[in-house]
Order: C-alpha cells, then structure tokens, then sequence
C-alpha cells in the first residue's frame, strides 16, 4: 500500500466517525474493515455487524468492487427495523463503503400497502359476488370477474357500457332516479331490482353502492358497488307468497263453511220477501177492482222485489269476492269500508250468540294500499276471534265487540276489543304462532296467517291486554301515500306511540 493511499483511507476513516449513518469501510487485501460509531450503536444494540447487514454482504462487496458500480437499497429486516444499504465503490482507497439508513416507517407502510393489494386482489378475483366501480353517471368504470359467471360479459366487456342499458325497461327510469337521488344526498343505496344476462334473460339482483366523493367540494366522483344474484331467494319468495295465497283461500273456505248457516240467513230473507211480494202482486192482478188502484199495489210490490233482489245480489257479489282466489293485487281502498263489509259477514253470527257490534270510526282515516279481499279476510278473523271470546265469557247474555279506526302520522290503526276471558303473557306471546290454538277444533293458522298477511302490506298485528278486561288485538298498516313511498313502520306501533 502507498503511502498516500493509506493517508486517503486515514482521512475517509476520519470523516465516517462524523457520519450520522451507519457505515462500514472494507478495505482490500485483508486491510481491516473500519465500523462508524452509528454502526457500532445497532451493533451494541445486539449481535455482530452480520445481524444488520444484508445476508448476501460478502457478494455484494465482491460484485461492487469487481463491476465499480454502486448497489443500491438492499433491504434487511431485524426485528420490527428496517434498513437499507447502499454499497459505493471507492477505487482510490482500493475500497467499498457501505452505508445504511433507517426506512423502518416507510416500508412498513409499502409492505402494508402490498399486503392490502394482495388482500384486495384475492376478495376481488375470488367472491362470487360482483364489485364494480362507476360514474356518477353509471358507466362501468371497472368490474371483478364474477361478472362472467353473473351476468356473462368480462370485465372488459363492461368497462365503458352504462348499467341503465342492462336495466328491466320496467323499472329503467325509476332505478335511476332514485340511485342519482339516494347517493346523492345519503351516500349510500341498496336496491333490488332485475337486470339483463348477456344471453337476454333477466336475474333479480340486490345492490349495495356507496359513493366516492371530492374530498373539498363533496361532489361524487365514483361510485363503489356490490352485487350479487338473488335470482333464486326471490323465486322462492313468490313460491311462498302463493303458498300462503293458497292457504289464505283454503282458510276462506273453511271460513265460509263456518258461515253457511248465517249465509243461508241472510239469503233466505231478501228470497222470502221477494217470494210474498211476488204472490201479493198476483193477489192484486187477479182480484180485478180499480185498475189504477191495483196498479199502483202491484209496481209498489214491483219496487220491493227488486230492492230485495239487490240486496241478495249484493249479498252474493261479497261472497264471491271473499272467495276469489288468485295472486294478490294491491288497491288503494277505504279501510272504513272494507271494516264494515267484515262485519256484515259475520253478523247473522254475532247475533246469535248475543254480540253487538259497536264502530268506533274517526271521521277521516287515511286510505290504505292492500289486496281488499286479504284484508278482509284479516279483519274477519279477528272479529270471529272476538264473538267467540265473547261467547266464552257470556255463553247466555248479552256483551259487546268494539271496533276502532284511527289514523295518526301516516299510520291507519284498527283495534278490534272484546269482552272475553282475556289471555296471560305466555299465551298472547304464542298466539301468532303457527298451529297453536286454544280452541278444541281450531287449527292455529288464522292468526299465524293474518299477521303474516299484515305484515306483507308493510304493516303489523299484536295482542294487548284491554284495561277493562278482555283482549285488543291491534292491526296497523301504512297510509297509502307511505306504503307507496316505501317507507317502514316500527314492530310495535304501541309501544312506538307510548302506549
């Protein structure tokens, strides 16, 4: 070695005791390596120099001294600290200079951030349900691949289409307003509606989408959603919709048959008075006399028969759409109307068992949105529960079945209270179940039926306890402007009001 080689080793020795950076000096030829004392603290800290250098350190120097180029950022992990070492040929001092500096925080989060992608990428490529990226507008910004198996396109066949085109032209306009609107203002929007398969079929699909919005202006730039195929939960849906339609007909049957004897009742009178009417104007026609006189007897007779004939036609048109059976059809209708058109099919039996109807009617209740005949149906058996509680508890006299209708804030209550024996907690608790019941001959599916039926109008039906003894059974639904609004009402409109 020269002597003005080792006095430049001497004087870089020298400056790498003020370097803030861990730093080792190898000299060449067995020379002696030179430890800064930044080095020397991590050394302190714990093990030998090869703790904290690269596992590679010997072929590094090897390669940096042979090829005089740098080599940089070579990464080493001790503990929860990272560092990087760069290795600098020095061929003045026949030399390589290995420095290191603490990225501890940076490539935590690089390694953190690549994690998350890893993350990201598996969720992404791998769940069955689809995640796309949209426009504000609704064009496909980008899609996962379960799009092929959803709704077959691929990725790239939907980046750049707008996802109103694939909308059911039923619902195309209303599904877009109210996504514009929804995100809009609240951010977020889950949605049930059917789009098209690329081979033209549609599926029912439910989606979740929340929006990306401008951090200063608050605007939305990109909406983020989550959709998956619920074809089949809704298929099975409407089978179990005309499963219960189906039972709610057998049960208006068996209610019919029930009511024959009333029905026979109530038939046989408007057919008797139209039978004496009848035979009076032949009386007349035959008993000569005054033609103007026996005239005007018979058109009075004429009069009545045709009253009567009405009302057994009236009789007979309740009857039959009691009995229509088919898919329910909502019908913005009278609740007060159809209240009373229950109770006349339950009359005759009310009176025979000694039970007076007594309304208790708000001058004006909001109409309702409901299929009329399953409603009725409703309200029937709780008036048929009511009679029959009341012919427990007064088997010989007389008592009373009220009826209420009200409405407040958008809510139509119709509570119907008897004189009966009442019900414990435990019983009213189980009363709605299926296939219980207290009757000998019942089959406990009037009451399990008709809060299931309630419930499908967005609405609900408890048993309360009424002060003066007895049981309120207490139905609500929604006004018609709310049902159609979509809104939803709480489990218990009593409990809800403070009742």
């Amino acid at each position: 070695m020269t002597r003005g080689r080792h006095r430049t080793r001497l004087v870089a020795r020298n400056l790498l005791e003020f370097e803030p950076l861990p730093a080792l000096l190898i000299a060449a030829g067995g020379g002696g390596d030179h430890v800064n004392p930044a080095l020397q603290r991590l050394i302190d800290e714990g093990g030998g120099p090869e703790n904290w250098l690269p596992a590679n350190h010997h072929a590094l120097v090897s390669a940096c001294r042979r090829q005089q180029r740098c080599i940089e950022d070579v990464e080493t992990r001790v503990g929860e600290r990272y560092l990087l070492w760069t290795y600098i040929p020095q061929p003045a001092l026949d030399a390589v200079l290995v420095r290191g500096r603490d990225a501890t925080d940076s490539l935590r989060l690089q390694h953190e951030a690549r994690a998350s992608h890893r993350l990201y990428r598996v969720i992404v490529e791998n769940t069955t349900d689809l995640i796309s990226r949209h426009t504000p507008d609704g064009v496909f910004l980008d899609a996962s691949p379960a799009a092929r198996t959803l709704l077959g396109y691929s990725p790239d066949d939907l980046r750049g289409t707008d996802i109103r085109a694939l909308y059911h032209p039923q619902e195309g306009i209303q599904l877009s307003e109210r996504y514009r609107r929804s995100l809009e203002q609240d951010g977020y929007l889950t949605l049930t509606y059917r789009i098209r398969h690329r081979d033209g079929h549609y599926l029912w699909f439910e989606t979740a989408s929340r929006a990306i919005r401008e951090t200063y202006t608050g605007s939305v730039v990109e909406i983020v959603s989550v959709s998956r195929d619920i074809t089949a939960r809704m298929q099975s849906e409407e089978h179990n919709r005309r499963l219960q339609d189906e039972l709610a007909h057998a049960a208006r049957l068996a209610t019919l048959g029930e009511l024959a004897s009333g029905i026979a009742h109530e038939m046989n009178q408007p057919l008797a008075a139209i039978l004496n009417y009848a035979s009076a104007s032949q009386r007349y026609l035959a008993a000569g006399g005054p033609a103007a006189e026996n005239l005007g007897k018979v058109g009075q007779g004429l009069d009545r028969i045709i009253e009567q004939a009405e009302h057994a036609a009236t009789v007979i048109r309740r009857l039959r759409g009691f009995l229509r059976k088919g898919q329910r059809r909502l019908q913005t209708v009278d609740p007060a109307q159809l209240l009373r058109e229950a109770v006349n099919l339950c009359a005759w039996e009310a009176s025979q068992h000694q039970v007076q109807m007594l309304e208790r009617f708000a001058a004006e209740v909001d109409q309702v949105r409901v299929d009329p005949i399953l409603l009725q149906q409703v309200l029937l058996n709780l008036l048929r529960n009511a009679i029959e509680a009341n012919r427990e508890r007064h088997p010989e006299g007389q008592s009373q079945v009220s009826l209420e209708l009200e409405g407040s804030a958008g809510v139509v209550h119709v509570r119907v209270v008897d004189q009966g024996p009442g019900l414990a907690e435990a019983e009213r608790a189980r009363m709605f179940a299926p296939f219980y019941t207290s009757k000998p001959d019942g089959l406990g599916l009037g009451l399990s039926m008709s809060q299931g039926i309630v419930e499908g109008f967005g609405g609900g039906l408890e048993a309360l306890p009424h002060p003066g003894g007895g049981l309120c059974l207490h139905c609500w639904l929604p006004a018609a402007e709310v049902a159609e609004q979509g809104g939803a009402l709480p489990a218990n409109r009593e409990q809800d009001q403070g009742a």
